[in-house]
């Protein structure tokens, strides 16, 4: 297909970028005035390359991918000047993980912005995935307009600083395994055995794999979800809720 921009898309995408509330004069300017170029530049961030090829989102998602992390390490420079470097480490890959960017993504309903082709409009599993890479286009996009993070952080801090509150009040929720192992660690117990168990072959169950953690041989846990990954982090998670309920933990 081709990528051609007309009023009807113009007009869909200043609507969209007004509605993120960007509390900056330059990038308001940008909207009254429909800088037709940039507005070029918004409509490709959201484009996948299954509408065209050429012209699509790919470029933008891996430059948003550094904007996004060097946009987070400023917020957390000053937000928390305290915070060590691996405390912001574990902060920054919790504040721009791919779960958020899908978060973030829904929040802002970039989803019916996003030009798809046939193959992949009905596609549920790449759903969420394509939400994600958009939004971190529409990152790279924003950042393209100024070559400067200034707006990216003026839209995001305000988010980073509600999502960061959430993770650092328990962290335990968003890295359980980590949090796990270390406990164990601690304890002198052994180190946590994950067992996985494939409860159906459709994608996107939520209760696709099963998976039980034993400790020194003893089952302490169960957790499900539609990936391996997510069903021993939602297993963990259970199992440190357990702990603390009784005052283990």
């Amino acid at each position: 297909m081709t990528n051609t921009i007309n009023e009807k898309r113009i007009n869909q995408i200043v609507a969209f970028l007004n509605s993120l509330k960007i509390r900056s004069k330059r990038f308001s300017e940008i909207i009254e005035t429909q800088n037709f170029s940039l507005i070029q530049n918004f409509n490709q961030a959201l484009t996948h390359s299954s509408y065209d090829k050429i012209r699509n989102y790919e470029i933008l998602e891996f430059f948003g991918d550094a904007v996004l992390r060097l946009a987070a390490s400023n917020f957390i420079e000053k937000s928390y000047p305290q915070m060590s470097v691996g405390e912001r480490s574990e902060l920054r890959a919790q504040i721009v993980s791919d779960e958020w960017l899908t978060k973030l993504g829904r929040k802002i309903g970039v989803e019916k912005l996003i030009l798809k082709g046939p193959k992949s409009l009905n596609d549920e599993n790449s759903k969420n995935t394509i939400i994600g890479e958009a939004t971190e286009a529409l990152i790279g996009a924003i950042y393209n307009c100024f070559n400067s993070i200034e707006e990216v952080n003026l839209w995001l801090n305000d988010i980073w600083e509600e999502d960061s509150e959430i993770f650092l009040k328990a962290p335990y929720k968003f890295k359980s395994k980590t949090v796990l192992q270390e406990w164990c660690q601690n304890k002198g117990s052994s180190l946590p055995v994950y067992k996985i168990i494939e409860l159906s072959k459709k994608n996107g169950d939520p209760k696709r794999f099963s998976c039980d953690i034993f400790i020194d041989g003893l089952k302490e846990s169960s957790g499900y979800g539609k990936s391996h990954k997510q069903a021993e982090t939602n297993a963990a998670r259970v199992l440190i809720e357990k702990f603390m309920n009784i005052g283990k933990f």
